[in-house]
Order: structure tokens, then C-alpha cells, then sequence
């Protein structure tokens, strides 16, 4: 399994709107970002992500499953962009900030602490334990 984690503006898609989607789950699109696509292009049926608000908040808020692999991303007739469908698995009993990850010397190589502007990007296992542990998250 992988893990990764998917940002997003709360105003335009929150963690509510995730969760009452149910199993159905969400097709994460609207990524323009090579970088992220190629993220996405690389993950399986299964994988567990971290799901972020971003801009003000700046936190993890909970989990979700990986439910579809790439496919065209229905927001674009241009071919080059893919995406997958996400489905919530739980909260985090507590937010874990930015700064509560630049505070945990263990997350020092962490992509989000490096390069908080990716919109998806990949999170180790031993950052995934982390980050879950900070948040109280037993999943």
C-alpha cells in the first residue's frame, strides 16, 4: 500500500462534502499539475491518503481510500489530465497543521513541509505513522 495526501480549498470541496459522498466516493479533479497527475497515474486500488484543507486552514483532517485508478478526468476534454476517485474512511480527532508537521523533526523530508504548493503528493509509510499518531487517528 501507499499513502498520499490530497489538498484541497475547503470553500470549494471540504471534508463534509467528502464524507457525504459515501462509498460512491469523488473524482478528484480538476488537477492541472504534471506533478500531481503523475501522483495520481501511480496509485492503486486501496491506498490511503491524507485528506488536507488548505489555504487558511492548513491541516489534515482525515483519510480517504483510493476507490478508482487514473481515468480522464471528466472536468476537461483535454486528454492529458487524469484523475482518481477518493472515498472517506475517517476524521482526524484533531487537525494536524502545516506547523504541527514543520514542529516534528521526523517530518523534516515530509513533500508537504517542502512543497506545500503540490496538490498531490506522495507520503511515506514512517510519515503517514507520524502524522496519524499527532492527529490521534487509529484508523
Amino acid at each position: 500500500m501507499n499513502y498520499w495526501l490530497f489538498k484541497s480549498e475547503p470553500e470549494t470541496w471540504g471534508w463534509d462534502a467528502q464524507v457525504a459522498r459515501g462509498e460512491a466516493g469523488e473524482e478528484w479533479d480538476g488537477v492541472r499539475n504534471y506533478q500531481a497527475r503523475n501522483n495520481m497515474r501511480a496509485m492503486q486500488l486501496g491506498d490511503l491518503g491524507f485528506f488536507y484543507h488548505s489555504i487558511k486552514e492548513k491541516r489534515v483532517v482525515g483519510v480517504v481510500k483510493v476507490i478508482a485508478r487514473a481515468h480522464p478526468d471528466s472536468s476537461t476534454d483535454d486528454p492529458r489530465w487524469e484523475c482518481v476517485d477518493i472515498a472517506a474512511v475517517g476524521p482526524f480527532p484533531k487537525p494536524v497543521t502545516l506547523d504541527d508537521c514543520k514542529a516534528e523533526p521526523r517530518l523534516a523530508n515530509m513533500v508537504l513541509v517542502n512543497n506545500t504548493r503540490l496538490s498531490v503528493q506522495p507520503v511515506t509509510p514512517e510519515e503517514w505513522q507520524i502524522v496519524c499518531a499527532m492527529g490521534g487517528y487509529r484508523g
